[in-house]
């Protein structure tokens, strides 16, 4: 899952991107209210963390051009203005969560977790595909009721696939949420990675499905 995070604080932002990725989670971060319009537009998220602090736009005021654009993306504030009041204005102004400095890692991330959950319709925090389902607490996947291990590449591919099950899920897509910002990456290298996720969900159940020009779908057979 892809989060942008918009945080002036640097050592809160650094810490935040490093512990964030640990767990899986590929994140972009922007210290200006202004760039995250701008990212947006040139790129694809499943959550937004929007500090209310920013220097050259204000949080309140991202957030309501966002709703205004009618981006229903889930926002979850992350602030140190931790009063019923804030809470409330940024509730009512389209926010989905509220996070109060300081916080545990855990929190966030559960949180995150179920923000996106939410937003894909889903009340457990599971995802499934036919027999294959992935579970976001403990991160592991099963398939056929057996657990599935799977080297880091592999099973970087197959969770960016299960999280969007049933939706296409472009090359450059698999680039940027499992290769991250290594240079270079051929397209070959995805398809190789995507065949050998093929390969051990041969007669499982599900399959992988190309759609020229669009990408890879995951979808039960």
């Amino acid at each position: 899952m892809r989060i942008l995070l918009a945080e002036d604080e640097r050592e809160l932002g650094q810490w935040l991107c490093k512990a964030l990725e640990e767990l899986s989670w590929r994140v972009d971060w922007v210290d200006d209210g202004r760039l995250v319009e701008t990212s947006l537009d040139t790129q694809t998220y499943d959550v937004l963390v929007l500090d209310l602090g920013l220097p050259g736009m204000a949080g309140h005021t991202v957030l309501q051009r966002l709703r205004a654009r009618d981006l229903r993306m889930p926002v979850l504030i992350l602030t140190a203005r931790d009063s019923l009041a804030e809470r409330v204005s940024t509730l009512n102004e389209g926010a989905d969560d509220f996070l109060a400095k300081p916080f545990a890692l855990a929190e966030l991330e559960a949180r995150l977790t179920a923000l996106v959950r939410r937003a894909r319709g889903v009340s457990h925090p599971r995802f499934a595909c036919g027999p294959l389902a992935f579970d976001t607490v403990t991160r592991q996947f099963t398939l056929q009721q057996q657990q599935l291990a799977l080297p880091p590449r592999e099973y970087g591919v197959l969770r960016a696939l299960i999280l969007r099950s049933g939706e296409p899920v472009s090359k450059q897509d698999l680039v940027d949420r499992v290769f991250g910002d290594d240079e270079h990456v051929a397209p070959e290298l995805v398809e190789v990675v995507v065949h050998r996720v093929r390969k051990r969900l041969e007669n499982s159940g599900v399959r992988i499905v190309t759609l020229r020009g669009l990408g890879y779908v995951l979808e039960p057979v």
